[in-house]
């Protein structure tokens, strides 16, 4: 195999060096393209960079770069429209852009909002402001992690960015419950990296995913089933969007769950617990499971402060103890899977910062922990041979994608033995 890769190589290589006289010929006739940053041809500018200090404002920058003062009033007027520079933020860098003339003028004053937009403000005659957003281009890529320690740590450890694990979270929110994932649950997923002259900007779409937990596999197939439908779904077409969330918050641990025996830890007896208390922090965010209506907000005895909301298929959701509510909620108020409704607290008879959440269907509670929430509608029988045409699409660039990484990694092993 080694010798055949070496003969390929040298063909190539003997291609070019056949063809190199014409290219060189070719070239001679090609004027060099001006270096391009911001819109404008940098080479033609010392760059001068900088960081918004403490106490730092637009004038004393431009002060500190030689602009005179009356200029400074004509560049705030001419910029105000697209962006105040008296806002610039602590913390932000930027670059003057100086001439290359015996004076060193500047000519351009640059200040990122982002990693992809800039402020380009002209400190010549001609004074304007404008943004400049860099064009970034999606590359596709794959990844495959086998989980170790933790979704985020293993991600980290494999050189993914880490926002991969929560872009996977929102997708399988769900489908697979991330604070119950065991070591060798592992997954494969096709994405857009974005980048911008080859740099690393940010992660795009993910197309396609295969999650492996406790044995069995979650496939995420990203389609478009038309307007108002679900964006990720399994190999049979059911969306991978439920009815209702795993948890209504993010928390810290389970500290009671659904039982009809518990001790009351301030009544001291025995009396049912038909909910689960999740403990967190005061202040927590809470939100509501799913869409629905609020019925109740406002205190309810031991409970302290509640909020209950009605969803369609005859359920109810209780969420009590809450610190406070969120703005806007009240009874009659119409919310949607996953809007913030209130925030964790200790009020009525509570030992500590948690929310008890309980679930009733047709009247009855119900444990939160084992219910089955319902899904959206699948994948129309019209639309589904559209759609396994696209699963098969997303399948075979995943493995393109890894057959392309394991030819590299080769030629890279081949590279260090030779």
């Amino acid at each position: 195999m080694r010798i055949f890769v070496c003969f390929i190589l040298s063909l190539i290589l003997w291609g070019c060096s056949s063809h190199g006289k014409e290219n060189v010929e070719v070239q001679e006739n090609v004027e060099a393209q001006p270096v391009l940053k911001y819109g404008l041809e940098i080479e033609k500018y010392d760059i001068e960079p900088g960081e918004i200090g403490k106490g730092d404002y637009f004038g004393s920058i431009m002060d500190r770069a030689g602009v005179d003062p009356n200029m400074v009033q004509r560049i705030l007027a001419a910029s105000r429209e697209v962006f105040d520079v008296r806002k610039v933020k602590l913390g932000s860098p930027y670059e003057i852009l100086r001439e290359k003339d015996s004076l060193g003028r500047a000519a351009y004053f640059v200040y990122e909002l982002d990693n992809l937009t800039h402020v380009v403000v002209s400190l010549k005659d001609s004074l304007y402001a404008r943004l400049y957003v860099k064009e970034v281009v999606p590359v596709k890529k794959q990844a495959e992690v086998t989980i170790n320690t933790s979704l985020w740590n293993d991600v980290q450890k494999a050189g993914i960015p880490v926002m991969m694990a929560l872009k996977l979270s929102d997708v399988y929110d769900c489908t697979i419950d991330f604070f119950g994932l065991q070591g060798g649950d592992s997954f494969k997923v096709m994405y857009d990296e974005l980048q911008y002259e080859g740099e690393y900007m940010g992660l795009g779409k993910i197309y396609y995913a295969e999650f492996i937990h406790a044995g069995k596999q979650y496939n995420a197939i990203r389609f478009n089933a038309g307007e108002n439908s679900s964006t990720f779904w399994n190999e049979k077409g059911e969306s991978l969007k439920k009815a209702f969330l795993k948890a209504p918050l993010n928390f810290t641990r389970i500290s009671s769950r659904f039982t009809y025996a518990r001790k009351h830890p301030v009544l001291k007896i025995v009396r049912p617990h038909t909910g689960v208390d999740y403990a967190a922090p005061s202040g927590t965010p809470v939100v509501a499971l799913g869409d629905g209506v609020v019925t109740h907000r406002g205190w309810a005895g031991g409970g302290g402060n509640t909020i209950k909301i009605k969803h369609p298929g005859n359920y109810v959701t209780s969420y009590m103890h809450l610190k406070g509510y969120a703005k806007g909620i009240s009874v009659g108020t119409r919310v949607s899977r996953g809007q913030l409704i209130g925030y964790v607290g200790s009020t009525g008879l509570s030992t500590g910062p948690h929310l008890d959440f309980r679930v009733y269907k047709n009247g009855k509670p119900i444990d939160p922990l084992k219910m089955e929430s319902p899904s959206v509608e699948p994948v129309s029988k019209e639309k589904m041979p559209e759609f396994e045409a696209q699963m098969q699409k997303y399948r075979y660039q995943l493995d393109s994608l890894n057959s392309a990484g394991y030819v590299q990694e080769y030629l890279r092993i081949l590279g260090g033995n030779s």
